[in-house]
């Protein structure tokens, strides 16, 4: 029987990912040091703790969601596998979104997981922990996709790795305002789910939208 492109690509990408584990642990790591770190800076204040909880974890996840993807597509555009893609005109298009799927699998999914730990460091309610959580998931494909364009963008660039967060954090922004008020929405007894369904909006079109720029600028990126 004959398997689809896409779950070739994405079985492709999940090995890979297995392989590299060392570079998707490190974010993971690096997310639970700081919301463990960070109610040790603040002291013990409950109630301070209580209200910057949502702040601080969105931070840690997106430092940790743009750790690591200026590497997105670096490694297969200077070993000559995207030329080969190019080429041989494979669909592009598929192959970026079955690595963006797998790469948020590793990234957002374990980090919205891991954000519940806000329950026991910061002494957030259940509720609160389950709407961050669910902000995280529905707003974390925004930040990667923003992440990714950046990403190809700066690919022919030497020093591009230090590009890409510029040029995608004031894009990112917007999105931490919005998910971190859908979490104080709730605590203060309001209705946050017509904002998380604003991320979700923006995740679908994100999800839509990205694979097609990136691929574009891609083969651009190869052809210069």
């Amino acid at each position: 029987m004959m398997t689809h492109p896409f779950l070739t690509m994405i079985a492709r990408e999940w090995q890979i990912k297995r392989q590299g584990a060392v570079q998707w642990l490190y974010p993971l790591v690096l997310f639970l040091l700081i919301i463990t770190l960070f109610p040790l800076a603040i002291g013990n204040e409950p109630k301070l703790l209580l209200r910057l909880a949502p702040s601080a974890v969105w931070i840690a996840a997106l430092l940790a969601l743009v750790i690591g993807v200026d590497d997105l597509f670096r490694s297969e555009f200077d070993n000559g596998t995207l030329a080969q893609m190019v080429v041989a005109k494979a669909p592009l298009t598929i192959w970026v979104l079955a690595r963006l799927l797998v790469h948020w699998l590793f990234s957002a999914g374990v980090v919205a997981v891991l954000s519940l730990l806000v329950i026991v460091l910061f002494e957030m309610p259940f509720g609160e922990a389950g709407i961050l959580m669910v902000s995280i998931l529905v707003g974390s494909p925004i930040l990667l996709g923003l992440s990714a364009i950046a990403s190809s963008l700066t690919l022919t660039l030497k020093n591009g790795a230090v590009l890409v967060p510029l040029i995608a954090l004031p894009m990112q922004l917007p999105v931490l305002i919005f998910a971190t008020g859908a979490v104080d929405l709730y605590a203060t007894g309001l209705n946050g789910l017509p904002t998380l369904a604003l991320l979700a909006a923006g995740s679908i079109i994100t999800v839509l939208v990205t694979p097609w720029v990136v691929a574009s600028v891609l083969k651009m990126a190869w052809a210069d």
